[in-house]
């Protein structure tokens, strides 16, 4: 789960009146980002915490799906925050945020409309940042135990016997 130390003296009310609302429900503030209902929080340690809601939002597009919640989202991106990573990932953004002017709009999280951002994307996809990005989602967003359960997925099967003694005549619909 993401660090949240230096938030968990701030009350609810305090958390959402410091921050700004960016996106699809994302809050913005001074070195955090948090979720829409306060649930969830993670600290900027070299990124611009607009940098990081724009990534949690690309890897939302990228990866849609309604029943994973943001923080998994910004649990998968987070590494982008190293100050290693920080300048290729802020140069992606940025291009990102160009190719969002270029298609009319005021940046990529004020594109209201997921079919918007979706053809942006479809524009850099051929990028190293795009590239690397979702495919560092396929691990990182996938390999967290916490969203196994959402996809009905019931974990590793060998330390109980395998797949032939835990759920492979599971199926009820056949």
């Amino acid at each position: 789960m993401i660090e949240t130390q230096s938030l968990k003296t701030l009350t609810r009310r305090q958390l959402l009146s410091r921050g700004v609302a960016a996106g699809a429900g994302l809050f913005v503030g001074s070195g955090f980002v948090a979720g829409r209902d306060a649930a969830w929080a993670a600290e900027m340690d070299a990124m611009k915490p607009e940098s990081f809601a724009t990534l949690v939002q690309m890897a939302r597009d990228i990866y849609p799906h309604d029943k994973v919640g943001d923080q998994y989202y910004a649990a998968a991106v987070k590494g982008y925050d190293a100050p290693e990573e920080v300048d290729f990932a802020q140069s992606g953004i940025d291009m990102l945020e160009d190719a969002s002017r270029a298609a009319g709009f005021d940046s990529y999280l004020g594109t209201g409309w997921e079919a918007d951002r979706v053809a942006i994307l479809r524009g850099i996809e051929d990028t190293e940042f795009f590239q690397r990005v979702r495919g560092g989602l396929v691990t990182g967003l996938y390999n967290q135990k916490a969203v196994w359960p959402i996809f009905g997925y019931e974990g590793e099967s060998y330390s109980q016997g395998g797949y032939m003694y835990r759920g492979f005549d599971d199926i009820t619909w056949i």
